[in-house]
């Protein structure tokens, strides 16, 4: 629909216009048609490559399976305060380069319990989905498969919890927080 109406508007208004300020140069040589109609076109141009420019640059990042490999933290972007910062220091995980996954029980940078599992994707969307098979008995957090929301720029993962509802992890290396 969208390109029928702008394909109007070239057909109908702006290729006439042109062919009026051509023809007007054309009859009188005054240069100013001939610069106005450059500068028309100018301005069209730039337009056009501003509108695609601003789509790319807003588009959603396309998932790969190979993009889903590395390490994950709790994301304290969404929610801030003790309980994320606890959250943070307790849980993260880990999607290896052979399609494993370590899901880490920690206080701080020492883990106390891991969770293994393996990782496969699938492609019913345009980008890749990420599922999870974890061995059982599995921690609360990852017992389900979590949801991926895009950006322009990145992606960040949401498991379901029973316990916690919804816990938030972004792609990330853990980093001691500053108190």
């Amino acid at each position: 629909m969208a390109l029928f109406f702008w394909g109007t508007i070239f057909f109908f208004i702006l290729f006439p216009a042109s062919g009026l300020l051509f023809s007007a140069w054309l009859i009188t040589t005054k240069r100013i048609f001939l610069k106005i109609l450059m500068g028309f076109w100018i301005v069209i141009l730039g337009l056009i490559c501003s509108v695609i420019a601003l789509a790319w640059f807003n588009s959603k990042t396309v998932l790969e399976k190979e993009d889903y490999y590395g390490q994950y933290v709790i994301n304290r972007d969404y929610f801030c305060g003790p309980q994320a910062d606890w959250q943070y220091n307790n849980f993260r995980f880990e999607i290896k380069k052979n399609d494993s996954i370590y899901f880490y029980i920690t206080d701080k940078e020492k883990i106390f319990k891991t969770y293994k599992g393996t990782i496969t994707t699938t492609k019913y969307y345009g980008s890749e989905r990420l599922i999870i098979n974890m061995e059982q008995p599995a921690h609360h957090i990852i017992t389900s498969n979590p949801t991926t929301y895009r950006n322009a720029w990145s992606f960040y993962l949401v498991f379901c919890s029973p316990k916690f509802n919804n816990v938030y992890f972004k792609k990330g290396q853990w980093k001691p927080l500053d108190k």
